[in-house]
């Protein structure tokens, strides 16, 4: 039985429960959109890696970063902003991603990279970077247009990436990855679709207050800064997020006073995953006691799946789900995000 009142009984004007329960077949079809890309350049002329990205498109970095980088045999850089790193040059491989192709930070640094001489590939359905990639030469992988919102592309922007790593030499073993995670990813939506599912009860534990999501490492700071940002776009409300042990180091200090308005406001969310550092994980039980009188509630996600990316992708579908059931339960629709387009006009002007 659906948890959800039928389609036309809900406010959601792009059909954002329908994209996101999508996500499974979204990354089956996303191998196919880097498979037979052609003109990638071989792992011995490449000495490190650069993703520039923002948004819902810069997630791909994100998940690049968590899944590939602690095995990669070069450095990966992911670029949030208008600058292109002083080290990228003819020996570096940077991968331009913009949903729109009108991203203006990404456009600005993958020109000045592509200055350099740097080995672009472009990731667009179009716009202003899709020209760019037909006047560089570059290999182009052509993000499917009918996806309305680029935060519903996490599939289609991460999976490319990767696949393209793999195909040249710097990855091994991504198809693999990619199978574990949509199988994950299959079996995490059938709990989700249905009554009294997880997911749904932890939107209503949450509701009314602000969550904070903690997670370890790289993995779970990914999949952390994910729930806090389809919280912020879907559910149009506040929230935050860090990563363990960082957050050790700092922001636990933060509640050493205020303890009466903060259990008032904040509920702690915790994402396990199965690849946290062994002291991480003491972490994690450590801070669970400092906080439990001083938060609202404290929650626990923990991944599952076979392998880094299934298990990434699991805290992303569930987080997903969340943040649309904190949406729906006080009647906003997650799809529009008009204060975006205001942003975007204004710098325009």
């Amino acid at each position: 039985m659906s948890v959800l009142p039928a389609p036309g009984q809900r406010l959601d004007s792009v059909g954002m429960w329908e994209l996101t329960t999508g996500l499974p077949e979204q990354v089956e079809s996303a191998v196919g959109l880097a498979a037979d890309i052609a003109g990638l350049p071989d792992a011995d002329d490449i000495d490190d890696v650069a993703l520039f990205g923002m948004g819902g498109s810069g997630v791909a970095g994100d998940v690049l970063a968590a899944v590939a980088a602690p095995g990669s045999p070069v450095p990966i850089t992911v670029v949030k902003g208008y600058e292109c790193p002083a080290f990228v040059g003819e020996r570096t491989l940077c991968f331009a991603v913009s949903f729109s192709g009108n991203t203006e930070e990404v456009v600005e640094a993958a020109s000045a990279a592509s200055a350099t001489g740097a080995r672009m590939v472009v990731l667009t359905s179009g716009g202003r970077l899709g020209e760019l990639a037909e006047s560089w030469r570059a290999p182009w992988i052509r993000l499917p247009a009918d996806i309305p919102m680029p935060r519903a592309a996490i599939g289609a922007v991460s999976i490319p990436p990767l696949v393209a790593l793999e195909r040249i030499g710097i990855l091994d073993d991504v198809g693999v990855q990619i199978g574990a995670a949509v199988a994950q990813l299959k079996r995490r939506r059938d709990q989700l679709i249905v009554d009294r599912n997880p997911a749904r009860e932890l939107a209503r534990a949450l509701r009314g207050t602000l969550p904070i999501v903690y997670g370890g490492g790289l993995l779970g700071g990914a999949a952390a800064w994910r729930w806090k940002n389809q919280v912020h776009e879907n559910a149009k409300a506040p929230a935050f997020a860090n990563s363990y042990p960082e957050l050790c180091h700092n922001e636990i200090c933060a509640w050493g006073q205020h303890g009466d308005l903060t259990r008032q406001v904040f509920s702690l969310v915790q994402l396990r995953h199965d690849f946290e550092h062994p002291q991480v994980a003491r972490r994690f039980e450590i801070v669970r006691e400092l906080l439990d009188e001083v938060v609202a509630s404290v929650a626990e996600v923990r991944a599952e799946g076979d392998g880094p990316l299934a298990q990434l992708f699991d805290l992303v579908l569930f987080g997903d789900i969340v943040s649309l059931h904190l949406a729906f339960d006080v009647g906003i629709d997650p799809g529009p995000i008009p204060v975006l387009e205001d942003m975007k006009q204004r710098l325009r002007a």
